[in-house]
């Protein structure tokens, strides 16, 4: 099976590194979808912008989000 690798924050422009660090900033730590998504500065930038709309906005408390994200998870057999 091929995979893709995760850029770290030396393999990638100074554009994404900022990305990266304003990423780091909010979780703490680059999470490795970002670090694959780099390959493709344009659509990193993107996905950043749905996370943060999804995340960041609505009534909903943003850890209950990702509790519910984890628990997706686990129900489908989807380990990270």
């Amino acid at each position: 099976m091929s995979r893709i690798t995760r850029l770290t924050k030396d393999q990638v422009t100074a554009e994404v590194r900022e990305k990266f660090e304003q990423i780091g900033a909010v979780r703490g730590n680059v999470p490795n979808m970002f670090r694959v998504y780099a390959h493709r500065p344009e659509i990193l930038k993107t996905m950043m912008a749905h996370m943060d709309a999804v995340t960041n906005t609505g009534t909903v408390p943003v850890r209950t989000k990702e509790l519910v994200a984890t628990l997706v998870s686990r129900i489908n057999s989807c380990e990270y």
